[in-house]
């Protein structure tokens, strides 16, 4: 049909007519969409398994409209896997993959319900719900294993999910599903067994609680117990097949011998003077290997003392602490939370260049417990409060209330690594233990390293019974811990959307399948009462969960059935929700606390009837207290006294026989007599102390300016500052209090001073009996902010001296001070001396080490300890040498506590005496202090180094000086960091002596005197080798409140990190925005700013995180003056570190140069003052996305790179994630300028903005993109063509004329019909 017709003499195309081609075209369509997997070919759908290995493993997709979707697990089962198996061609079914097993699909899901007999032959063929309608998400997506698939060479037995096969999650298949193994009774002999198996070497762990994450569908084995020498894990004895008591919290997991996995799986302690205390070492590569320290801290080390069955862990130091023994470094590092109870049940980080980059060894000082030293404190929900129970003989019994007080909880807190006693609750308020009373008539000292060393009854010898047993909290219980599940967007902390932490990421939980059950399970975790209905609170960002199904009887949702934890959307977009009964209280449950020192500590009351009345104290018990603090926001319980603590009431007593869970929104939601119906006085008021009362802060008490320790104004720690009492109620009973609380014997004296410059007014009043046992016991008046005292003082107290028992030697005079530091530069550093039959004398140095040292220090009040330097370093003693022979564990409280020598037996000479350096700092004014100034510079932070000794300024030897000791000396100054440590009188030559010569520091110590030195004046320099620094910083104290940006190109740009207690931590991102970023930039001189990036923007930090919840208006100057929580409370992690990028003195620019419009061309940018290009190595569309937006045009097209850079250095290492709206705000640390020795010019092509006038430049660009593509040439050609013939029959423009179909296109095109949505 193509032949010419016309005058015109109209030519036809090669291949027949326009149309000819159009058919030609489709047909090479089809044939590309069939290469590519989208075939159309009948009879039936169209089916393939994507994400496996191979073509016959992994996720189930079927054709349908030209579009490939996924099918729904519902109801799938072993037929509908054979059908499949079939229509793929890949043999019988081998194994069910549902859940999502192989990935998340994309697109629609098009079948749902498939219900297959097992004979079909295509899926089409076999029931199901019409296309297109579910009630699933993609987390359900199924998928299968056919039998010719090469999983089948891997047999029934595998481990998922690990890094490698030989370590993960144990999955075993069994009637064509793959499951799980429950971990209890799971040891390494049944990991023996699996490694063998899976011919992947011995076992190296057996870890459970899923800790490779949790399976989905079945839990086949439960309780297994292998001896080791089986062959297969299913000749192992264990319950039948899928009977088990489990959920998947508990998969049991495996690493083999075989696998790359780094794992701390053996664990010991080396270079210690015990067993319980040194260097931690790990197991690898048939060897030992030390443990990095970088992220080492208490938390770790608790774990490995639990481990080691050696206590609780005193000190977690890292560096050079026990020895620089050369040995290999294990490369990892663990991250714990402080509860697992092994190591290998912490995160584990590999290094990624398997070094450790700061180089020191992470080390640990245990308590070294024995078995029958063991106490716990249960039934509260923290480890740090709770019933006392000690384990003896084998069994676990608790402790009477006879005689139990403050300083035996001090003692139990101590033990327990818990901080300091808070309270010591009797009457079971814990509730009632159950078996032996183990001890009875307790009487500590509150000295004591544990219970057991305490005066008792003998074991089991009582009068008791559990309505006496005893509790404890201690401070600790007060940190809160990080949050597993939380309601938002509501108006009350019980109510809103239920969102889950999984992956350090909150998500929701979708609202199919969701019942009032799960609403309770939420509720009473959260402590919110009972579920009053569901509700819809917005659509989340991320959702975790899908058909949860619970009981209303589980502790949590965790142990609930649901769906595998996956990303997904919900049908709808519907999220749970739920309202407690916490969120709305009801007339009879408003409370209040009446009597105390605030809103949060007081007598309780409650509203009934308009009137308020009390509750009686029969059966008041710390649940009760802790529905009364969560009611009113105040935190967690300190203590449920009785007896009128706060006073006695007036009216009514509205309730009594109160019985709480302690997980009730309100108290009237407890089990009570009826309203007004009781048998008590007003003398058994109940009282409730509340953490939001900040009496714990009562336990934070120094006695300060005095002539000794024991003597001095009395100040307590209050929202991280000192501050003092007024002294116009002060009297004997409370300076009693006082000085037993600080170790400091009775009271002697009492008295009232002027307060200090400066120094603040925490407490108006302070009212005792005298025979409390802490101060926070006593009646207070204040907290409610910095107050005076009116005409009056601040309280001063005198006491008797140090406490017998507490701190005397054997033998000793009993005299204060029969322990001092000699001849050393402050009160904390120096050599050892002790009293005895009136004199001071020395202690031999030869067994002396650092547990030793950290005892002398604990007593002085001096920190821990940093050094024990010998060799008479702080000269020789001119007594006699009392003590030789000392083996401390580190735990006890003197170092009388220690075993050694009698008095006088030693085997040293004055050349070997013992010597400590302790981490306090000298008092301030002290003319022996070693004060350091930095003189003939040209500001306070820069010059020559000159320390005070003996009244008298002098200078330090150059002699080792360098940055170490400089960042030493600039901290001390309060002048940042080291930028120089210089010699040579770089800053002129002092005059007078040269105090200080050799000194070698590690860099972490807070005065230059804790540095390891030549003794005093002992030098053979002179003063044209004077030592001189160079800070960066003014001189700003810590109280200022020091901010520094880490891991940015600029100093103007990176990771807030905030100084706190001599450490560097960082601020969480939680509530962290660009008013915050202001205050930073502001505070920093760093101009405006750009951006406030959160999540890790510039890497992670390695230090505490010290600061969460920071909430600046924008118009402060500093961080320290905006709203923020609590030094060290928050619930993130550093991948949730606050960054801020500040415009700078000299903020980046970016233009385009050699394009044919201004968004279009080379990208430039401003730099240190130069106009430089950008390398393209790292370039991409984000990059250029982020150009365009800062230029103001429309979105990036491409980001074309050039052949080559001008000369001259050009913008490296330049790396954007595309939500950047500045081309500042993605400089990293590595972006710098550079050579681009492998890079092109990077370049941008935007699209205009909107509104703008067009012109030809749009159409320049378009141009350019389409010429690069293969098909336009033809296109051209067809066009010229067909205008050209067109033209003499009037079909001007026309490229397509219409003709007739031939046969041979009409299947094509029907086929293609059929196809059509």
């Amino acid at each position: 049909m193509g032949g010419s017709g016309g005058s015109g003499g109209r030519r036809t195309l090669p291949r027949g007519d326009p149309l000819t081609w159009r058919g030609a075209a489709l047909r090479t369509l089809l044939a590309v969409t069939y290469l590519c997997g989208v075939s159309p070919s009948p009879p039936g759908v169209s089916v393939r398994l994507q994400g496996g290995p191979d073509g016959c493993s992994g996720r189930v997709e079927v054709l349908h409209n030209l579009t490939w979707g996924t099918v729904c697990d519902d109801g799938w089962g072993v037929a509908e896997g054979e059908v499949t198996c079939a229509q793929v061609g890949c043999g019988r079914l081998r194994a069910l993959a549902p859940g999502a097993r192989y990935g998340e699909g994309e697109g629609p899901i098009w079948l749902d319900e498939v219900k297959c007999a097992g004979h079909e032959g295509h899926l089409e063929q076999c029931r199901a719900r019409p296309w297109g309608q579910h009630n699933c998400g993609h987390g359900e997506d199924v998928g299968v294993e056919c039998a010719d698939s090469v999983t089948s060479s891997l047999g029934s037995l595998q481990l998922r999910e690990g890094p490698d096969r030989c370590s993960g999650r144990v999955e075993l298949l069994h009637l064509h599903r793959w499951g799980t193994v429950c971990d209890d009774g799971w040891d390494l002999q049944d990991a023996q067994v699996i490694c063998h198996q899976l011919g992947c070497g011995h076992a190296l762990a057996a870890p459970g609680h899923a800790h490779f994450g949790r399976g989905h569908d079945a839990i086949w084995l439960d309780e297994v117990n292998c001896t080791g020498t089986e062959n297969s894990i299913l000749e192992c004895p264990a319950k039948p097949w899928g009977d088990n008591n489990c959920f998947h919290g508990e998969d049991a997991g495996v690493i083999c011998s075989a696998s790359r996995m780094a794992v701390p799986a053996q664990v010991r302690l080396a270079n210690g003077s015990t067993r319980c205390q040194g260097q931690v070492q790990v197991s690898y590569g048939g060897t030992w290997a030390t443990l990095c320290d970088h992220g080492w801290g208490l938390a770790e080390g608790q774990v490995v003392c639990r481990q080691l069955g050696c206590g609780h862990a005193l000190s977690a130091p890292g560096g050079s602490w026990f020895g620089r023994e050369q040995m290999k470094v294990w490369p990892g590092s663990v991250t714990c939370v402080g509860t697992e109870q092994e190591l290998l049940g912490c995160q584990v980080k590999p290094w990624e260049n398997r070094t450790c980059h700061l180089g020191g060894a992470a080390g640990v000082v245990c308590t070294g417990n024995p078995e029958a030293d063991q106490v716990r404190l249960v039934s509260s929900g923290s480890r740090c409060a709770g019933r006392v129970e000690v384990f003896h003989n084998g069994r676990w019994g608790t402790v009477c209330d006879d005689t139990w007080d403050l300083a035996d909880a001090q003692v139990v807190c101590r033990q327990m690594g818990c901080g300091k006693a808070l309270s010591a609750p009797g009457r079971a308020q814990f509730g009632r233990g159950t078996g032996i009373i183990w001890l009875d008539e307790t009487n500590c000292t509150g000295a004591e390293p544990h219970l057991s060393a305490c005066p008792a009854r003998p074991w089991g010898r009582n009068d008791c019974y559990h309505g006496e047993d005893a509790g404890v909290v201690c401070s600790d219980s007060l940190i809160p811990e990080p949050p597993h599940l939380r309601l938002v967007n509501g108006s009350h902390r019980c109510a809103g959307r239920v969102e889950l932490l999984h992956l350090d990421r909150w998500g929701g939980v979708c609202a199919g399948g969701w019942s009032h059950e799960a609403a309770q399970v939420v509720c009473r975790y959260l402590g919110c009462g009972t579920a009053l209905r569901g509700a819809e609170f917005g659509t989340p960002g991320q959702v975790w969960l899908d058909q949860v199904s619970c009981q209303g009887t589980e502790k949590n949702l965790g142990e609930c059935r649901t769906s595998p934890w996956a990303q997904r959307t919900c049908e709808g977009g519907r999220a749970a929700g739920v309202v407690c009964s916490g969120a709305e209280p009801s007339g009879g449950a408003q409370v209040r606390l009446v009597g105390g020192p605030g809103e949060c500590a007081g007598r309780v009351e409650v509203l009934h009837a308009g009137a308020w009345g009390t509750v009686c104290d029969d059966t008041w018990d710390f649940a009760a207290a802790t529905v009364v603090c969560r009611s009113l926001g105040c935190g967690q319980v300190i203590s449920a006294p009785p007896r009128a603590r706060f006073g006695e009431g007036h009216g009514p007593i509205w309730l009594d026989g109160l019985t709480c869970q302690g997980h009730e929104g309100h108290l009237d939601e407890c089990r009570h007599k009826s309203w007004g119906i009781h048998g008590c006085e007003h003398n058994e008021d109940a009282s409730v102390v509340c953490a939001g009362s900040h009496l714990a802060d009562l336990t934070h008490l120094r006695l300060a300016d005095g002539a000794d320790r024991c003597s001095g104004r009395v100040q307590v720690l209050h929202a991280g500052r000192w501050g003092g009492i007024c002294a116009h109620s002060w009297h004997l009973a409370a300076a009693k209090v006082v000085c037993a609380q600080v170790g400091c014997g009775g009271a002697a004296a009492v008295d009232q001073v002027r307060p200090g410059e400066g120094e603040l007014t925490w407490l108006e009043a302070v009212t005792c009996r005298g025979d409390e046992g802490a101060l926070l016991e006593c009646q207070v008046k204040g907290w409610g902010g910095p107050r005076t005292c009116g005409h009056g003082g601040h309280a001063h107290v005198t006491c008797t001296g140090v406490t017998q028992g507490r701190s005397g030697f054997p033998g000793s005079s009993g005299e204060p001070g029969e322990l001092r530091l000699a001849d050393g530069p402050h009160r904390c550093s120096g050599r050892v001396e002790v009293l005895h039959n009136h004199t001071w004398g020395t202690v031999c140095g030869h067994t002396w080490d650092l547990a030793a040292a950290q005892v002398v220090c604990r007593h002085l009040g001096c920190g821990h300890a940093l050094s024990t330097p010998g060799a008479a370093r702080f000269g020789a003693g001119p007594g006699p040498a009392w003590l030789d022979g000392f083996r401390c564990v580190g735990n006890e409280t003197t170092i009388a506590q220690c075993p050694g020598s009698t008095w006088g037996r030693h085997t040293c000479d004055h050349l070997d005496h013992a010597g400590v350096v302790c981490s306090g700092a000298p008092p301030a004014g002290n003319s022996s202090s070693g004060e350091v100034r930095l003189v003939d510079g040209p500001h306070l932070c820069m010059g020559r180094v000159e320390v005070l000794h003996d009244g008298q300024w002098g200078t330090v030897c150059d002699d080792s000086w360098d940055l170490k000791e400089a960042q030493v000396v600039c901290r001390q100054v309060g002048c940042g960091e080291a930028r120089a440590a210089h010699g040579h009188a770089h800053f002129g030559q002092g005059a007078g002596p040269i105090w200080l010569d050799d000194i070698t520091c590690t860099g972490d110590e807070t005065h230059l005197v804790q540095c390891r030195a030549q003794p005093w004046g002992s030098n053979n320099c002179h003063h044209g080798e004077d030592a001189g620094v160079v800070c960066s910083g003014a001189n700003v104290t810590e109280e200022q409140f020091q901010v520094r940006l880490v891991g940015g190109p600029t100093p103007c740009a990176g990771r807030v990190e905030v100084l706190h207690e001599h450490r560097w931590g960082t601020v969480c991102d939680d509530t962290w925005d660009l008013r915050d970023a202001r205050v930073t930039c502001r505070q920093l001189g760093c101009g405006d700013a750009v951006a406030a990036p959160s999540h890790a923007h510039f890497g992670e930090g390695a230090g505490p995180v010290l600061l969460d919840h920071v909430g600046c208006t924008g118009e402060e100057n500093t961080l320290e003056e905006c709203d923020k929580g609590p030094w060290g409370v928050h619930n993130c992690n550093h991948e949730e570190d606050a960054s801020v990028v500040c415009a700078g003195p000299t903020p980046l620019q970016v233009r385009l140069r050699d394009g044919p419009g201004p968004c279009a061309g080379q990208v430039q940018v401003l730099h240190n003052h130069t106009w430089m290009g950008v390398c393209g190595r790292t370039w991409s569309l984000l990059e250029a996305q982020v150009v365009c937006k800062e230029l103001g045009c429309g979105p990036a097209l491409s980001a074309p790179v050039g052949a080559h850079l001008a000369p001259g250095a050009a913008l490296e290492g330049l790396t954007c994630r595309g939500s950047e709206t500045l081309l500042l705000e993605c400089l990293r640390e590595r972006a710098r300028p550079g050579t681009c020795h492998t890079g092109g010019a990077a370049g941008v092509v935007c699209a205009m903005p909107k509104g703008v006038p067009p012109t030809c430049a749009p159409l320049v660009a378009l141009l350019g993109l389409l010429t690069s593509l293969s098909g336009v040439l033809l296109w051209l050609t067809l066009r010229t063509r067909c205008v050209g013939e067109a033209s003499g029959k009037g079909h001007l423009g026309a490229i397509y004329l219409p003709r007739r179909v031939p046969p041979e296109e009409v299947e094509t095109l029907q086929l293609i019909k059929d196809d059509a949505p």
